[in-house]
């Protein structure tokens, strides 16, 4: 049987990709092991779907001073070693590794022992722990065409984020029956991301009335942010977020407002579904969300509005646009050599296999 070892972790944005290639994973045979660290987020996401989990210690790199400056590289060096003699147990065919600081040393580790690694880098620009990763690689797989220019040319490969089989098989119906819509009016989903968005959901809210002639819609507006006010609404339905219905919802939307993280976006782009990016300003991030919305937008999968200009009126004439155009869209997402990234991604995993 051939063994693969998955790593990464830190935050929900460096497991979920692993989460997506189980399936496939599965089917094509392979004995699945995760190595990720103690107490991230990683751990309870891949132990609830039973796979074999190894942790170890974990420490991260920062660029500024902090304290933990002192004592993170030893922790790292304790994680090279433990990673080691995983990986001489273990005996994996191959790693897939998506980012985060436990992933690096368990990438240097495999490539001590001659085990071939494939790195997945999800933004526009190589992360920290990529940038180090980078050189344990065997092939890195990235989201963005841009991005070919910041990797070693013969080690990337443009593949797109792998994305949950679940939400390929979304039903509309059942999303009608969940949100109590009907089939007259096209739906607007809206995601203003976990925390959701003060910016997007006031303009939401003031243009309610607006919106609702020609639109159904669901709110995702992050935790605490529900308005009692509007419960009972026809034709509007908000949630803090939404987990098992999400595939139904995505179904049923004609359009989608959302951020611009990697993974958000490349799940819009599998499921063709015409969309308005607002990405996260520089104030509020490192930058990235406004490369990856401007990659989109240039290859005309998006129109992108930028966080600062989303009052109620530019909101509302964006989503009209949109909505009018929204063959076009679907049209360039359908034509996007990364819209099947699983199949990529397994490709180049077999291709290293041997098989």
């Amino acid at each position: 049987m051939k063994k693969i070892v998955l790593t990464g972790g830190g935050t929900a944005g460096h497991v979920t990709p692993n989460i997506a290639l189980l399936p496939a994973l599965r089917d094509a045979g392979f004995e699945i092991s995760y190595i990720g660290s103690y107490k991230g987020i990683e751990r309870s996401l891949i132990e609830e779907r039973g796979i074999p989990y190894y942790p170890i210690s974990s420490g991260k790199l920062r660029r500024y001073f902090d304290v933990q400056n002192f004592t993170d590289p030893f922790r790292v060096l304790k994680g090279y070693g433990q990673a080691k003699r995983l990986i001489k147990m273990l005996k994996p065919d191959v790693v897939f590794s998506k980012g985060g600081f436990v992933s690096v040393p368990v990438v240097l580790a495999a490539k001590a022992k001659g085990v071939p690694v494939i790195i997945h880098e999800s933004d526009m620009t190589p992360g920290l722990a990529n940038k180090i990763a980078m050189r344990g690689a065997t092939k890195i797989c990235c989201n963005f065409p841009e991005t070919l220019a910041h990797l070693p040319q013969e080690k990337a490969v443009l593949t797109g984020s792998p994305i949950r089989e679940e939400l390929l098989h979304g039903n509309m119906q059942s999303a009608l029956s969940f949100l109590g819509f009907s089939e007259d009016k096209p739906i607007l989903l809206i995601m203003g991301g976990s925390i959701g968005s003060v910016f997007i959901n006031n303009a939401v809210r003031g243009a309610l009335d607006d919106l609702l002639t020609d639109f159904q819609i669901i709110h995702l507006c992050g935790k605490g942010n529900l308005d009692d006010t509007l419960n009972g609404r026809d034709g509007y339905r908000q949630f803090e977020y939404i987990s098992d219905e999400l595939p139904d919802l995505f179904a049923a939307a004609s359009l989608v407002v959302s951020r611009a993280g990697a993974n958000a976006i490349c799940e819009l782009l599998a499921l063709r579904k015409p969309n308005i990016l607002i990405p996260l300003s520089r104030n509020a991030s490192r930058g990235d969300q406004i490369l990856n919305a401007a990659s989109f937008e240039k290859q005309g999968f998006s129109l992108v509005m930028e966080e600062e200009t989303v009052t109620e009126a530019a909101l509302t004439d964006a989503i009209r646009k949109v909505y009018a155009k929204r063959d076009t869209y679907k049209s360039a997402m359908s034509q996007s050599p990364t819209a099947d990234s699983v199949n990529i991604i397994m490709g180049l995993i077999s291709d290293l296999c041997g098989s």
